[in-house]
């Protein structure tokens, strides 16, 4: 509008104007509540694969520490299998005065290896557990990443349909919000 009163109307503003006094065909505001829904969901998916992501490379570093932990352990083990070797040589050679103390030695030896032993293979299955959930988080995260980017589809449907007024083009926008939707709920069930 000029300021002398005189006022020209965009196509645009003509529409905008229908729209807003209820001349608006129903059919557009349909697709737009769709889509406004569509990409709220999407958003909320693109959330959850993100969040997932991120833990799945949390736990794999959880297990990638016990791996560690465990390998130290198990080199710890052979350390005193060396000593518990060298204390049954040292029994061999050893001058009937000192069997006993190499004998005894000998009894440490294997009892500390066991007790490394226990620790070591609970670590290796903490490991395990740690990739086990790493790899759950990963296939969830990409059933979100699959539903994000159906949803996506769906609101890239709806404007080509709202565009070019094709009514089977609607069809593919629902049906692939449809989709987008029950891959985001077998996500949130785990599936």
């Amino acid at each position: 509008m000029s300021g002398h009163g005189f006022h020209v109307h965009g196509p645009h503003d003509h529409e905008l104007e229908h729209a807003t006094q209820g001349h608006g065909g129903t059919h557009t505001n349909s697709i737009a509540m769709f889509t406004a829904i569509i990409a709220t969901v999407g958003a909320l998916f693109g959330y959850m694969g993100g969040a997932t992501q991120a833990n799945a490379g949390l736990y794999k570093n959880n297990a990638a520490i016990k791996k560690t932990d465990a390998s130290n352990q198990w080199n710890y083990y052979q350390a005193k299998s060396s000593k518990q070797n060298l204390s049954e040589l040292a029994l061999e050679l050893a001058p009937r005065s000192k069997k006993d103390f190499y004998t005894e030695e000998i009894k440490r030896y294997k009892a500390e290896k066991s007790e490394i032993k226990v620790a070591a293979e609970k670590l290796e299955a903490e490991s395990k557990h740690w990739d086990e959930q790493s790899d759950a988080q990963m296939h969830q995260h990409h059933r979100w990443a699959q539903a994000t980017t159906v949803l996506q589809v769906a609101i890239a449907m709806a404007a080509i349909a709202l565009l070019s007024k094709k009514k089977w083009l609607e069809y593919v926008m629902y049906g692939a919000g449809v989709i987008g939707m029950v891959l985001g709920v077998l996500s949130a069930l785990h599936v």
